[in-house]
């Protein structure tokens, strides 16, 4: 991906399997949010491919140039290093807004209020109380967003994605903020997350603690190129990650 003249990824090759909690790491301005942003559609990518294999799909499919919206319906979702969440809505609607691109209502059924549509708005608030009561905000559930605690804002913004029905989830750094307490929480989330929604998951995140105790794999990135790649007791061991990320103090 460039930016004029600057190169902010330069042939990161990455990839997930199902079933996976993969971290990608590395300084910062090293390029990770730029590559999920290429990945979700908020960029085109200046070179290069991006594919995805839904379960038990069997073919690959390329989505480079794809509108967000169309690659969340595709089966990726993810949050952001800023929450973006619906302020004034409370945390059911927030969720709800999530099941968007998987209604079939239109504008002839939102204005009619037929059956069918009806029935389809019942199964959004019944879906979206579930995911609520399994992230942990049912106490939450006619609350504001803006009035949540903020390690219950970022669980929100995890409920949300996880309404559009991904099999691959992308949180940027999902502990930023948090107190030891709220992070503790936070690992044991994700790994029920992909236990029980078998939700593949791919985080950039700066806790390292967090980061070498829920990845299978790790990837490190500095000034948008691939350093490293490797579990993470092979990570913690790599000079080169060491000199440009970790540090000889790190461990």
């Amino acid at each position: 991906m460039s930016f004029g003249g600057l190169k902010a990824l330069d042939g990161i090759d990455l990839y997930v399997e199902r079933g996976e909690i993969v971290a990608l790491i590395g300084p910062n301005g090293a390029g990770k949010t730029t590559f999920f942003n290429c990945i979700s559609g908020i960029y085109a990518p200046t070179e290069g491919d991006i594919f995805i294999m839904k379960p038990q799909a069997g073919t690959a499919k390329r989505i480079n140039g794809l509108k967000p919206n169309q690659v969340t319906s595709k089966g990726l979702a993810r949050t952001f290093q800023n929450i973006r969440l619906f302020q004034n809505m409370t945390v059911l609607e927030n969720v709800m807004m999530g099941r968007h691109v998987r209604t079939n209502a239109g504008i002839a059924g939102a204005i009619f209020r037929n059956r069918k549509t009806r029935d389809e708005e019942k199964q959004i608030v019944e879906r979206s109380y579930g995911i609520i009561k399994k992230i942990g905000l049912a106490y939450y559930v006619n609350e504001c967003a803006k009035n949540l605690p903020y390690g219950a804002q970022r669980r929100l913004e995890i409920a949300r994605a996880i309404a559009t029905e991904p099999f691959l989830l992308l949180l940027d750094e999902p502990a930023a903020g948090m107190n030891p307490q709220e992070t503790k929480e936070l690992d044991m989330l994700i790994q029920r997350i992909r236990d029980e929604e078998n939700i593949s998951i791919l985080l950039i995140e700066h806790d390292m603690k967090l980061v070498m105790s829920i990845s299978e794999r790790i990837y490190v990135v500095d000034y948008g190129k691939k350093i490293a790649e490797g579990t993470p007791e092979e990570i913690k061991i790599n000079p080169e990650v060491i000199k440009a990320y970790l540090g000889e103090d790190a461990y």
